[in-house]
């Protein structure tokens, strides 16, 4: 009953200059990401209401370019009025067990097969674990006839302590992933606030 988020969320997506203005311009449209090691599982990621967070992403993969991935030569943000829809939303404690009993069969199937189970990387920025966890348990729907969920939506703390002591890191954020593209109502260009002339 609760996991159709009666709402819509802003997005937003770091990408390079050259893709944000095809989106713009309606020639293109953000793409699923099926990385190994993306933390939510296949789908289109999107910093939630956060345009800062997902440019300071842009910037560095300009500066650290993956070898397989995206080439930023201009750092830009598209925005997203993104329709949550059936969430598997890992701020909820439903959701966290539900995942956490995808973990155990997937578990037990590596045991069963012999196969040796993933990890997550030390630094948490690869995490082959939690993907093949979630992208499980989006199979696991399918093989049951169940309802697939449409977004993943989860909080992460990211990077060091913001202060010494602090239990906040400092790129603490919610992240959106976007299964069914269809969620995604609309493309905007953000607006920056420095330009606007002051009230």
């Amino acid at each position: 009953m609760y996991s159709v988020l009666p709402s819509y969320s802003l997005g937003f997506h770091g990408c390079d200059e050259h893709v944000a203005e095809r989106i713009f311009s309606g020639m293109a449209h953000l793409t699923r990401s099926r990385n190994d090691f993306d933390w939510l599982g296949e789908g289109i990621y999107f910093w939630e209401n956060s345009p800062a967070r997902a440019l300071q992403y842009a910037i560095e993969l300009q500066d650290r370019p993956r070898k397989n991935g995206p080439q930023i030569k201009t750092p830009a943000v598209v925005g997203a009025v993104i329709e949550l829809g059936h969430c598997l939303n890992l701020l909820d404690a439903e959701f966290l067990a539900l995942l956490r009993e995808s973990y155990d069969d997937l578990t037990t199937l590596y045991e069963t097969s012999g196969v040796p189970p993933l990890v997550n990387s030390g630094d948490l920025l690869r995490r082959p674990l939690d993907c093949a966890v979630i992208n499980f348990t989006h199979q696991a729907r399918v093989d049951k006839k169940l309802r697939p969920f449409d977004t993943v939506r989860a909080a992460f703390a990211e990077g060091g302590d913001l202060y010494p002591g602090s239990g906040v890191s400092a790129k603490h954020h919610i992240q959106l992933c976007v299964r069914r593209r269809s969620c995604i109502k609309g493309y905007f260009r953000p607006i920056d606030e420095s330009d606007l002339p002051k009230d």
